[in-house]
């Protein structure tokens, strides 16, 4: 095995340890089934991703284990932390059905992401373009110019109802001007560096979702 396949597989795993102790501390229990669902859902995820790239896309792989905004990590801590605490009070939780229903958005959000990961070799954590990068106009890419912010929005979503708590939409709902604004910022950035890119949104005019915005 490969030393990026090691640590691709090492983050996998230091993710879900950092995530546990996010939740179950706080809630001061492991009676949270939410929690172990979330889990469950989160790994099989992000690991059927990593093992798709680690075959398919080493590249990619390792230009998406360099980190994202530190803003965006705050939020994603906020959004374990939170719900965990109102489960510890038993405070604001929700019915059985709208969380099955989170875990079927964050399911949907891991596809739409591998989506792009299987269309967009580029598709970086950071802002950048790199050596050889062109425009990719196909798959998700031909519906709007951010399919990554709007699977991870849907990933969010499901996230914030997964866990059990009303407070997590809330927390969406916060973190979402910083999304826009990275999103803006990327859409800036690509535009003034990647020939073609200007080209590109003429043709695609929706960002984040079909005939709304």
């Amino acid at each position: 095995m490969t030393k990026l396949n090691q640590k691709a597989l090492a983050s996998v795993l230091g993710v879900l340890i950092a995530m546990a102790l996010l939740l179950f501390a706080p809630a001061e229990t492991f009676h949270y089934w939410q929690a172990w669902v979330f889990l469950a859902v989160y790994g099989m995820g992000s690991l059927a991703i990593t093992i798709y790239l680690m075959k398919r896309d080493p590249g990619l792989l390792e230009r998406r284990l360099r980190g994202g905004p530190a803003a965006t990590a705050l939020g994603f801590v906020a959004m374990l932390v939170v719900p965990a605490v109102d489960h510890r009070f038993r405070g604001s939780g929700l019915p059985a059905v709208v969380v099955l229903a989170g875990y079927v958005l964050l399911a949907g959000g891991f596809l739409m992401v591998f989506l792009v990961f299987r269309e967009n070799t580029f598709a970086s954590a950071t802002v950048e373009v790199a050596r050889e990068q062109r425009v990719i106009s196909t798959g998700p890419y031909a519906l709007v110019r951010h399919p990554m912010y709007a699977g991870s929005l849907v990933w969010l979503i499901g996230m914030s109802l997964a866990l059990g708590s009303a407070w997590g939409p809330l927390v969406v709902l916060v973190m979402l001007p910083a999304l826009i604004w990275r999103l803006l910022d990327e859409e800036k950035f690509l535009t003034d560096n990647l020939p073609g890119h200007r080209e590109y949104c003429q043709r695609v005019r929706y960002r984040l979702l079909p005939r709304v915005w």
